[in-house]
Formats: structure tokens, sequence, C-alpha cells
């Protein structure tokens, strides 16, 4: 065996500690029974390793169910309480910092508008501080928080921290997760929104139980995450899943990105609305993008009629060539635009995927909509932690170091200004 791949004992005992938490976090509560036969432990493993969890804080006890004639046996769950997980959307006009238990019910929120800054950097970082300090006071006391995830428009580079890439705000080789260690001892997880979204989705939402699915992220700006074999697909330096900038129309409208013809230009908030006001739609000059489309979706006007028939026919076709190209189990449609355009025009999605696929890949691909909501991308950023602590099998560090106090995450914030 190659040098680079042997494992330790401890290798091994943290690979059975990862084992057993996950099973016991999406699938608990279970007994150590039934932990051994889905896991292929042995009961002795099995036992030896949830006696460690539970002196951990990281498995409790949730009650007992009868068996065939022996004692009752004992249940065991992941505990809610073992600490906390930072969520942080960077969308288009806001940003949103929430506050999550384990099993990631929000505890608070901070909603921060972009105002003039725009996508400033240092403004941007500023408005995560700042909701980090807010959500912290509006939780109160509790466990200590495991990390932070931060889902961002572009793409996610790692040298080893995370660099982002964006061309439709303007961030160029932005060392985003630098600038936030700055201001916070506690572990750092940047990736891309609908890398984060799609992760969510795939463990909560309407991907769950799949191993193939692309999760679309629509807004002003359109991504997706191609999940092959359960795992998020990044390509070769993390910018896979740029479905808004594959070419819909040959030389067609600009796109924010600067090139033609992207999908983005014709299926995102922005573009939806620019045709609805060409073709004569009322503008609201004081409305956000949210307010302007549920207008469009509510105008019963021909012109309304048209542009919506448009946009049905430019997303059925563009999901047409993610079923053609990766053959998923499902497509599933989220962000807040991809939401509210979903719930009005899906059918008609549907329909125009079906006239541009290929018969077969379509026939066994289902598409559907995201059940985590208009602001999935905040609860897959806290999954980003989550995910870690898992895979160590409970062992609270990441990227950063944090502290750790009796064995738990501490807060971290010796560094985030008060």
């Amino acid at each position: 065996m190659p040098e680079g791949t042997k494992r330790t004992v401890r290798d091994l005992r943290r690979g059975n500690r990862s084992v057993l938490l996950r099973s016991l976090y999406f699938d608990g509560p279970l007994s150590r029974q039934e932990l051994s036969r889905r896991t292929g432990l042995s009961a002795a493993s099995v036992s030896n390793v949830v006696a460690e969890l539970i002196e951990g804080g990281l498995v409790v006890e949730a009650g007992t169910v009868e068996s065939d004639g022996g004692r009752p046996r004992v249940l065991l769950r992941s505990a809610r309480d073992y600490g906390r997980l930072v969520g942080v959307d960077v969308g288009e006009t806001r940003v949103i910092v929430e506050l999550f238990d384990l099993h990631l019910s929000r505890l608070a929120k901070a909603d921060l508008p972009l105002g003039d800054g725009g996508h400033d950097v240092q403004a941007v970082v500023g408005h995560i501080r700042a909701g980090l300090r807010t959500v912290i006071a509006e939780a109160g006391d509790g466990p200590g928080i495991i990390g932070i995830g931060v889902g961002v428009p572009g793409v996610v580079e790692r040298t080893p921290e995370a660099v982002v890439h964006s061309q439709t705000i303007g961030w160029d080789a932005v060392p985003l997760e630098q600038m936030l260690a700055e201001c916070t001892d506690l572990p750092l997880f940047v990736e891309n929104g609908a890398t984060a979204l799609g992760q969510a989705e795939m463990w909560f939402g309407a991907g769950r139980g799949c191993r193939s699915a692309v999760v679309a992220l629509i807004g002003s700006g359109v991504g997706a995450c191609v999940v092959t074999d359960g795992t998020p697909y990044r390509g070769a330096t993390g910018s896979a899943g740029e479905w808004g900038h594959t070419t819909a129309q040959v030389g067609g409208a600009r796109c924010r990105c600067g090139a033609r013809g992207c999908l983005e230009a014709y299926v995102g908030a922005g573009a939806v609305l620019r045709r609805y006001h060409a073709a004569g739609g009322a503008r609201a000059e004081d409305a956000d993008e949210e307010s302007a489309l549920a207008r469009v979706l509510a105008d019963p006007a021909p012109a309304a009629r048209d542009v919506l028939e448009e946009t049905a026919t430019y997303l059925g076709a563009g999901i047409a060539d993610l079923i053609n190209l990766f053959n998923p189990e499902k497509i599933i449609i989220g962000g807040w635009a991809g939401l509210m355009l979903g719930g009005r025009i899906l059918g008609r999605v549907r329909a125009a995927a079906a006239e541009y696929a290929l018969r077969r890949p379509f026939a066994q691909t289902s598409i559907e909509l995201c059940h985590l909501g208009p602001e999935a991308v905040a609860v897959g950023a806290a999954t980003l932690p989550l995910a870690r602590l898992l895979d160590r099998g409970g062992v609270p560090t990441g990227p950063s170091r944090a502290p750790v106090v009796d064995g738990r995450p501490g807060l971290g914030l010796s560094r985030l200004p008060g």
C-alpha cells in the first residue's frame, strides 16, 4: 500500500464515528442494534463509539422501544443543542445571516440590504460582521458556534483559502475567507450559493433520497449545482455549474457577465423585467426586483402573458440541456425568482423541456420546485460547517482554528468588534 494511503487506528475510529453520527443525524432516532445492522459495524464497535459520542455531547438518548422478548431498546439521536451553525447568503440585493441549531432550526436572522454600496467587498464583509453580532445577540446564551458557512455568487477557488471570482458583481480574485478571518476565529466555509443550496436540498428537501440531480438557483443571477453519485460536481477548479452562462441564443441579449445570449439574460429576474417593460408593461420605479416580478406575475395583460410564455420556453430549453448532458433523476428549481416563476409557469416549463430534450432521459427525470423556500441558500451555507463536523466524526474543527471549551465549540468572537 502506498505511504499516502495508509490508515491509522485513529483514522479508522474517526471513520466509525462519522458513519454512526451520520446515521443518527439523517435517520435517527435509532437503537444500537439498528445502527449495527445499518452500518455493518460490530455490536462492540457500535457500543464503544456511541459511548464516546454520548460522553462528548454529540448524541443523546431519545426514549425506548419494545423489543421482541427482550429488554426495551434505547433509542439514540444526534444532539440538537451540541452547537450552533451560521449560514450567510450574499445575495443580489441583501446579505442574510441566520443562526441555526444543529438540526437546522432557525434561532435568529439578520436581513441587511446592500444599499448604495452594492457588492463593494468591504461593505459586504461589514454586513456579514454586523449580521453575526445581531444573530448572536438575538439568540442569547447557548451552545457555541461550530462554524460559519457563506454562500456567494460566482466561482470559488481554494488556494487554499477561498478566493471568489464573480464577473456579474465585479469581484476578481477576492480573498473573502482571509478578509472574514480578520474579524472572527470561527471556522469559515465559503461556497458558491447554488452549490450550498444544492447540498441543503439533497439533504433535507426535494432531492432527499436521490443520487443524481441538478438543483437550479434562479434569482437575478442563474446557477446550478450538479450532483452526481450524491456529491456536488465542482469541475477542475470549482467553476462547474455556471448554467446561467450557457448560450441560449447566439448573438442574443447582453448578459451581466459581458457575453451575449446567456441563459441568465433570458430567465433571470432582471431579464424578465426588462422584457416586460420593453413590451409596454408598467414600471414601478421604487419597487425592488421581488415586488416588481410579483407585479408581472399578477398582470393579466397580453404583454405579461407573452413574456412569461417566452420565459417558460427559454427555461424549459435550458433544463432540456441539463437533462441531455447529465441524465439526472430530478431537476429542482429554487431561488426566490425560480420559486415565484415556477409557481406560475412550471407546467409550461415542463412542456418546453419535453420539446427540447431527448425523449428517454426526459421520461426518466422529474422537474419540481425546491422544498426549502426562497432563503434556502442560507440553510445550505449552514450545512457547510455541519458537513465538516459529520465527516470528522464530531471533531469541531475546520479550515480555521476554533476554540473548544469542555469538548464543545466556543463562540470564537475574540476578533469580532462589539
